[in-house]
């Protein structure tokens, strides 16, 4: 069973170093997603960790679809914030998000830790993992 590499222009595109996903049969990964506009490739929402949300699961949906599979067929997401303080803003986005796009009602696990990321504009970023049916 061999790896595909996923690739949208609806989500940014992804550093040298990595794929935006890979899928090997029915597993698709989705690559942490940061707040980055895929139409022009900035970190937007600067700031604001409610919207910088939205769009990093908005880029994420985009992978996952590209890889076969729909939102809903996402089992696990992992939050990472850099701040304790965000978690109330984040998970409020988050959740309206997550049921809005979850019509099975069955939302995905999560796991969520507070640690530094890759640029001090991030605020959060999310990776997921889907089975494509």
């Amino acid at each position: 069973m061999s790896k595909t590499r996923i690739t949208t222009a609806g989500a940014p595109a992804p550093a040298f170093t990595f794929s935006q996903g890979v899928r090997k049969g029915q597993l698709l990964q989705v690559s942490g997603q940061g707040s980055v506009d895929p139409a022009t490739n900035e970190y937007v929402f600067l700031g604001d960790v409610a919207a910088q949300t939205t769009r990093v699961l908005q880029n994420i949906k985009a992978i996952v679809e590209a890889g076969g599979a729909s939102f809903d067929d996402v089992i696990m997401l992992r939050v990472y914030l850099t701040s304790r303080d965000d978690f109330g803003s984040m998970n409020e986005a988050y959740g309206a998000f997550v049921a809005e796009n979850s019509p099975s009602g069955v939302l995905p696990s999560r796991t969520t830790v507070f640690t530094g990321l890759p640029r001090e504009e991030m605020l959060v970023e999310i990776d997921a993992l889907a089975v494509v049916e």
